[in-house]
């Protein structure tokens, strides 16, 4: 688990879509988070000691090495697997907030377009080509805070609910999102996109009971 450290960060972009603005200072007390999504060998101990359902596509080729992102799960899939590893590793493991994600990603340069900067991903030659499934979770470079594809590779479940408006009245310190939705926060690009990179401000969502092949999840604790 890599520290963040607590401190303002830009959050959100004025630029593109609506539900991004109006960019806003943000305070977020200092976290730790995984350096890569969960992988497919961690996910799998989970299912065999608690018999939770396989993921969707579980058995497909495509996502069956041991160092791929877990994919297929849906958000209460991913909570699940937080709460059966906490008590293993001795603290809690959780969700990150939309907040602390985007504080992750954007390793300290509020300006960056994306997790490496501002270059587009078309301009890069790592994202060229089909992929046929999410690349192995270390593979790559790391962004300046050390995470694996943050950003790219597949979409990664937060904790809160989303509102497209939320920005428009958050609080600037910890936010965690709406009380109530129908749709949980989902960030970062996909293997399955044309563009395979999301930028950093970007927000997604999708109703939590929903499991798709390239949404996963990373690890974040809180510091005691």
């Amino acid at each position: 688990m890599i520290l963040i450290p607590d401190g303002w960060f830009w959050m959100g972009s004025e630029g593109h879509y609506s539900w991004e603005r109006p960019r806003h200072r943000v305070f977020v007390s200092a976290f730790r988070i995984a350096p890569t999504a969960v992988t497919r060998k961690e996910y799998q101990a989970f299912l065999q000691a608690t018999g939770n359902p396989e993921p969707k596509g579980w058995t497909s080729c495509e996502f069956s090495h041991d160092d791929q992102p877990a994919v297929g799960m849906n958000w209460f899939d991913a909570v699940a697997y937080c709460e059966w590893l906490s008590p293993r590793v001795g603290e809690s493991r959780r969700l990150p907030t939309e907040a602390e994600w985007e504080r992750a990603c954007r390793g300290g340069a509020d300006d960056a377009e994306y997790a490496w900067g501002n270059e587009l991903p078309s301009s890069l030659p790592y994202f060229q080509g089909q992929w046929t499934g999410p690349r192995p979770v270390s593979e790559g470079i790391p962004n300046a805070f050390g995470l694996f594809h943050i950003g790219d590779n597949v979409h990664e479940w937060c904790s809160d609910w989303f509102d497209p408006d939320y920005y428009a009245h958050s609080p600037e310190t910890n936010p965690a999102g709406p009380e109530s939705g129908t749709r949980r926060v989902s960030r970062g690009g996909s293997w399955r996109h044309l563009v395979k990179a999301s930028r950093a401000a970007h927000r997604s969502s999708l109703p939590p009971q929903f499991r798709y092949t390239d949404y996963g999840f990373r690890l974040v604790s809180s510091l005691l």
